[in-house]
Order: structure tokens, then C-alpha cells, then sequence
């Protein structure tokens, strides 16, 4: 009867022939457990091409790095399932991290659009002698004595339709929407 500390025969071999660099040892290591290292990166990284990709990184760490597999430890099935899990999950997190920016990106023009939309909204909404104060101002680059000589009014009314009009629009920012604003029903 074999006794439980010591490691299969065939794994103890197995390392050997790695060791020395016997291809044909890489090659049935391959056929015993390719299945087995695909199937657990796949469950990982749920993508068929990064399953392949990682069943390829763990062969080559099987084949440039044999010595670090103790057939003390338990067997090679164990340590090629342990390196699998371990690259499989290094690979999902750099996924995550690649993808994080990008998610952020989107999030900070997802937050403009709807700061434009609301602007829009409110400039769309307020009352014309407000709107056209702002267009004056904003798109003529008039100053409030000129917006006040071409709408005919006090430099005071001028100021004041200004101020409120950008007082409104400074709302834009706000996370909620325009009050009385329904949106598409």
C-alpha cells in the first residue's frame, strides 16, 4: 500500500522530464489536462478567447518554469488547477482595470449630456426677455449697457433679466431636474 506523503509516481516523472526540457513530456502533460485548464479559465473569464489565451500562458509557465511545481505539495493535477486560477483571475483583474477608465469616461459624458440637456431645457423655458438678455450677452458678447440699448430697456432691467437668467442656468449643475420639467411621456 502506497503510503499518502508520497507523491504519485507518474507526477514525480512527469516534473523530471520538464525539468529537462523533453517536449514530449509538455505534449501529454497537455493532452492530460488542457481540458481541465481551459474549462477553469473559462469558468473564471466566461470568453472563449480568453480562455484560450490563458490555457496557453499556463502551458508556458508549465514549460519555463517546472521547478516551481513540488510533487511534495500534492499532485500536478493541483498545482497546474492553482496556476490556472491564479493567471485567470490576474487576467480579469487587469480587464477590470483596463475597462474602469473607460467606464469613468462614459459616466463624465453621460453627467455633460445631461448638464447640456438641462441648460437646454432651461434656456428653452424661461421667459423671452430673460432668453433674449442671455443671447445678447452670451452669443453677441454684448456687455449689460449694450444688451440694455438693443432691447430698450433700463441698465438696471438689463442687469437684472442677466442675472436671473444666468441664475437659472447656474441650476443646470444640480444633480436633480428643472422644476416642472416631465421629461418624454
Amino acid at each position: 500500500m502506497a503510503r499518502k506523503d508520497v507523491p504519485p509516481r507518474w507526477d514525480r516523472k512527469m516534473q523530471q522530464r520538464l525539468a529537462r526540457g523533453e517536449a514530449a513530456a509538455l505534449g501529454e502533460v497537455y493532452d492530460r489536462f488542457a481540458s481541465l485548464v481551459h474549462s477553469l479559465a473559462h469558468r473564471v473569464l466566461t470568453e472563449e478567447q480568453d480562455a484560450d489565451a490563458v490555457t496557453r500562458e499556463v502551458f508556458a509557465h508549465v514549460w519555463e518554469h517546472p521547478e516551481t511545481y513540488d510533487p511534495q505539495q500534492g499532485p500536478l493535477r493541483s498545482w497546474i488547477a492553482a496556476v490556472t486560477h491564479r493567471v485567470a483571475v490576474q487576467r480579469l483583474r487587469d480587464r477590470e482595470e483596463l475597462e474602469q477608465p473607460r467606464r469613468e469616461e462614459l459616466e463624465s459624458e453621460v453627467r455633460r449630456a445631461s448638464v447640456a440637456a438641462r441648460a437646454d431645457y432651461i434656456v428653452h423655458s424661461m421667459p423671452a426677455p430673460l432668453r433674449a438678455a442671455l443671447d445678447l450677452a452670451y452669443f453677441q458678447r454684448r456687455d449689460y449697457r449694450q444688451t440694455a440699448a438693443d432691447l430698450g430697456v433700463t441698465e438696471d432691467e438689463a442687469r437684472r433679466r442677466l442675472r436671473l437668467g444666468l441664475q437659472l442656468l447656474s441650476t443646470a449643475h444640480d444633480a436633480g431636474t428643472p422644476p416642472g420639467y416631465r421629461g418624454a411621456v
